[in-house]
C-alpha cells in the first residue's frame, strides 16, 4: 500500500510496547485491508482522531462520548473517498467541537497509534478501530460548541486536570502525555 496512511505508518515510531503492538496490528491490517477506512468492514477499519490542545499543550479540548460513557479526544469515521487519515482527524475535530483548528506546529505528524475493540451496536457486530491519532491547536479562549447531531458535552481541561480527575484509558493517556511532554505542566 502507498499513500499518506502507509507513510504516516512506516515513519510513526512507537512510545511503549503497547503503542508498538498496535502499530503492528494496524500495519497487518492495512497491509492485507484492499479499502483499510472502509466503515462497513465489519472486522475493523481505520479511524483517525485529533486531539485539541492549546498552543502551549497545557490544555486539551475533550468529549464525553455519550454511547461509550467515557472521555476522548475527538474523532472518526473517514467519509466514502476519504484517503488521508489526518484530514480525517482535522474534520471530525472541527465537526465535533467547533473549533477554528490548524496542525499543531510542535506536533505536526501522526503522534500515537492505538487498537482497540468496539462494543456491539445495533448497527454493527462488535469491531476493531486501527486509530491515528494528530494534535491541532486551537485557541483555549474560544469555547468548544457541540453540534447537536454530535449529542455529547465537550470542554477545555488542563492536562493535569485530565489525567488527575478523569478515567481515560490507558491509550488516551499515552496520547496526552505525549502531546504534554515538553510543555510547562509536564516540567512542574
Amino acid at each position: 500500500m502507498t499513500g499518506p496512511l502507509a507513510r504516516d505508518l512506516a515513519d510513526h515510531v512507537p512510545a511503549d510496547e503497547v503503542e508498538a503492538a498496535s502499530l503492528k496490528r494496524v500495519r497487518n491490517y492495512v497491509e492485507d485491508a484492499e479499502a483499510p477506512m472502509d466503515r462497513e468492514d465489519a472486522f475493523g477499519h481505520v479511524v483517525a482522531s485529533g486531539l485539541v490542545a492549546s498552543p502551549d499543550r497545557e490544555r486539551i479540548v475533550l468529549l464525553h462520548h455519550r454511547q461509550l460513557g467515557m472521555w476522548l479526544q475527538p474523532g472518526g469515521h473517514a467519509e466514502p473517498g476519504e484517503s488521508r487519515p489526518r484530514a480525517v482527524a482535522e474534520r471530525e475535530a472541527r465537526e465535533e467541537t467547533g473549533l477554528d483548528l490548524e496542525p499543531h506546529p510542535d506536533r505536526p505528524g501522526l503522534v500515537d497509534v492505538d487498537a482497540h475493540r468496539i462494543p456491539a451496536s445495533e448497527a454493527m457486530p462488535e469491531h476493531w478501530h486501527f486509530d491515528l491519532r494528530y494534535v491541532f491547536q486551537a485557541d483555549p479562549g474560544e469555547e468548544p460548541v457541540v453540534p447537536d447531531a454530535e449529542g455529547h458535552e465537550v470542554r477545555w481541561f488542563t492536562v493535569d486536570e485530565a489525567m488527575a480527575e478523569l478515567e481515560l484509558d490507558e491509550g488516551l493517556q499515552r496520547l496526552i502525555g505525549k502531546v504534554a511532554e515538553g510543555s510547562r505542566s509536564s516540567r512542574s
